[in-house]
């Protein structure tokens, strides 16, 4: 008669993070270098997909992981942990685009005014005085706006139109249908259109 196969005690790799978690959120340094060796290229390339700056995405990245670390404690499970770690670096990286005012830049070509159908059309790569004050104008009243998408629309907003990702990917990274993506995705191009018409 033969013998059953022993069952294996190896832990699985989600076993194996779910015990660096443990151990990170008591406060054990070493744990919390595992959990970044093993999640920070993945994070870089969510950042620099939304900055197109490696410099910047490098910097960006030190600060998500300053944050991730003092948040940590925070954390409860309720999400997948790259699903919470993904939320946290697209809010970083979508603020200090913000700041460097390069994001109307990326996203003109999807506006248009729903009204009249007038798409809205970026500064010349020359301008004169007055387009020069123009776009300066136009750049801070997109901020404004983009800052009032709520958070899920902006981040899905960035991953579809600055980072290219499918809509597919998207919900793997979101851990939703793609359904959900592409509602999110149309209601976050309505708000921003909407939002740019009631700002000054």
């Amino acid at each position: 008669m033969a013998e059953p196969n022993p069952v294996s005690t190896e832990p699985t790799p989600l076993d194996a993070e779910a015990e660096r978690l443990r151990r990170a959120q008591t406060g054990d340094e070493a744990a919390f270098g595992e959990l970044v060796k093993a999640n920070y290229e993945a994070v870089f390339r969510r950042v620099v997909g939304v900055l197109r700056n490696e410099h910047d995405a490098r910097d960006v990245c030190q600060e998500i992981w300053v944050t991730v670390w003092r948040n940590l404690k925070d954390y409860r499970g309720e999400a997948k942990f790259s699903t919470w770690l993904y939320a946290i670096a697209t809010r970083r990286a979508i603020d200090h685009q913000r700041k460097q005012q390069r994001w109307f830049v990326r996203f003109l070509p999807f506006l248009a005014n729903e009204r009249t159908g007038e798409t809205i059309e970026p500064a010349s790569t020359a301008p004169g005085p007055g387009e020069e004050l123009e776009g300066t104008e136009r750049g801070a009243r997109f901020e404004r706006a983009i800052a009032a998408l709520p958070e899920k629309h902006r981040a899905v907003l960035t991953m579809r139109e600055v980072e290219g990702l499918s809509y597919e990917e998207i919900a793997r990274q979101l851990n939703c249908r793609p359904g959900t993506v592409m509602s999110r995705l149309f209601n976050a191009r309505r708000q921003l259109v909407q939002k740019l018409g009631e700002l000054p």
